[in-house]
C-alpha cells in the first residue's frame, strides 16, 4: 500500500492518485510487488518496476586532521513551520478520479457568519460552527479562509422552483438544498453553495432542464462525470465504452467485436467464441487495471460472491451486481446492495422524484 503524505490514507500500489484527497501519490520509493485482487481468469495490467539502488562499497575514513581552534557556529533563525491542512474525510463513496486544479479562491477577511452573528455554516458540509472556530468540526474545513463564490439566482414567488436537489451526508442525513430557478441552469463548483467545497467537480458539471414539469440532467463535459444510481432489481442497459461505479470501483464496459479471417486465416488472439464482452477496471486517468471478459450468461460482481470479486473494498457489497445479456443487450442489475450501483450519463435523462446522483465526491437526492 501507498499512503498519502497529505491525508495519510492508505492506496493500492497501483494507483497514482490519492483516493482520500486527490493528490499525486510519491512515486520514489520502489513499488511493492502487485498482487491482483481479482480472479485468476481477470487480465493483469502490465507494470513497469524500478530496480534496487546498488549500495555504494564501504571505505574507510580518512585519518582526523589535527584539531583547529573551535570556533562557535553562527546561529540560523528557526524556520517558521506551515501550517498543516486541515484533515479531509471522504464520503462513503469516495471515488478514485483525478480532481481538476481549483480557480484561484478569493479570501475573505473573516468567516461568513450566519444572521445572528454567533455562528458560521461550513461551505463545504454545511454544518453550523461558532465563530470562534478555526476549523469545521464536522469536517475540518479551514474556516478563516471562507471562499467567496458568487450567490446562486435568487428564485421569486412569481416563478418558485418546484425541484431540488439535497446534497447528502455519508450517514444520508441532509446537508443542504439547491432550488433549481430556472428553465436551464449548469451547476458546478463555480455555483458556489452546496457545490463549491468539492474539488471533484468540473465549474461547469452538469446541465439541468425544466420542461413540462419535468427534471432532465445531462453532463456537461465534466472530467469526472454525472452518475445516476440504479434501482434495485431494475435491470439498465450498458453501451459500449459506457462506465458504471461500485463502492470505490470505476469500471468501463467494452463489446468484443469479433475480426473476419482473412483467406480463411483467424488472426491469432482474437475473442474467444462465446464471450459479448468484457468489463475494464479503471485505476486512473488514462490508465486501466484488470480486465475480465463478460461470456453470454453473464457475470456477477462482489465482494466475497461472484464471478468478478473486490475483497479489498469495503463499499462492496457482498453480493453487489450483475451483468446480464437479453435480445443483444447488455443489462446491469443493482442485486440491493448497501451503497448502490452507479451508470455513467452519456446523454440527457429525466429524473424522478426521489433519484440519487452523483457528481464529484457528493450525492444528490433530486426532489420537489
Amino acid at each position: 500500500m501507498i499512503t498519502c503524505s497529505k491525508c495519510g490514507k492508505e492506496n493500492q500500489d497501483h494507483y497514482k492518485f490519492c483516493l482520500g484527497c486527490g493528490a499525486e501519490l510519491p512515486r520514489d520509493a520502489a513499488p511493492k510487488p502487485f498482487a491482483p485482487r481479482t480472479p485468476p481468469q481477470g487480465m493483469k495490467a502490465v507494470s513497469g518496476g524500478k530496480s534496487s539502488p546498488a549500495v555504494a562499497a564501504y571505505h574507510a575514513p580518512a585519518p582526523a586532521p589535527s584539531p583547529a581552534p573551535f570556533v562557535p557556529p553562527a546561529v540560523a533563525p528557526r524556520p517558521v513551520a506551515e501550517p498543516s491542512p486541515a484533515p479531509f474525510v471522504p464520503p462513503a463513496v469516495s471515488p478514485a478520479p483525478v480532481a481538476e486544479p481549483a480557480p484561484a479562491p478569493i479570501v475573505a477577511d473573516a468567516p461568513m457568519a450566519s444572521a445572528t452573528g454567533e455562528t458560521v455554516a461550513c461551505p463545504q458540509c454545511s454544518h453550523v460552527n461558532s465563530t470562534a472556530f478555526k476549523f469545521c468540526a464536522s469536517c475540518g474545513y479551514n474556516l478563516t479562509k471562507v471562499v467567496s463564490v458568487p450567490a446562486a439566482p435568487a428564485v421569486t414567488s412569481a416563478s418558485a422552483a418546484t425541484w431540488k436537489l439535497t446534497v447528502l451526508r455519508a450517514d444520508g442525513t441532509d446537508a443542504g438544498t439547491f432550488d433549481v430557478p430556472s428553465d436551464v441552469t449548469l451547476v458546478g463548483r463555480s455555483t458556489g453553495g452546496i457545490f463549491g467545497g468539492d474539488s471533484y467537480l468540473s465549474p461547469q458539471h452538469a446541465k439541468l432542464s425544466l420542461r413540462g414539469g419535468k427534471l432532465f440532467v445531462e453532463d456537461a463535459g465534466s472530467l469526472n462525470g454525472t452518475y445516476l444510481k440504479l434501482m434495485r432489481d431494475t435491470p439498465e442497459s450498458v453501451a459500449d465504452g459506457q462506465y458504471f461505479r461500485i463502492g470505490q470501483e470505476i469500471i468501463r464496459f467494452e463489446k468484443l467485436h469479433p475480426e473476419p479471417p482473412i483467406d480463411g486465416v483467424e488472426k491469432m488472439g482474437s475473442p474467444s467464441t462465446g464471450y459479448i464482452g468484457r468489463i475494464v477496471l479503471v485505476t486512473g486517468r488514462q490508465m486501466d487495471g484488470n480486465a475480465f471478459p463478460v461470456p453470454k450468461l453473464g457475470v456477477h460482481i462482489g465482494r466475497e460472491r461472484g464471478h468478478v470479486l473486490f475483497p479489498e473494498d469495503g463499499y462492496v457489497s457482498g453480493l453487489h451486481c450483475s451483468l446480464t445479456v437479453h435480445d443483444e443487450e447488455v443489462l446491469l442489475t443493482d442485486l440491493g446492495s448497501s451503497n448502490g450501483s452507479f451508470i455513467r450519463l452519456m446523454s440527457e435523462r429525466e429524473v424522478q422524484d426521489g433519484d440519487i446522483l452523483l457528481m464529484g465526491q457528493q450525492l444528490f437526492r433530486v426532489g420537489h
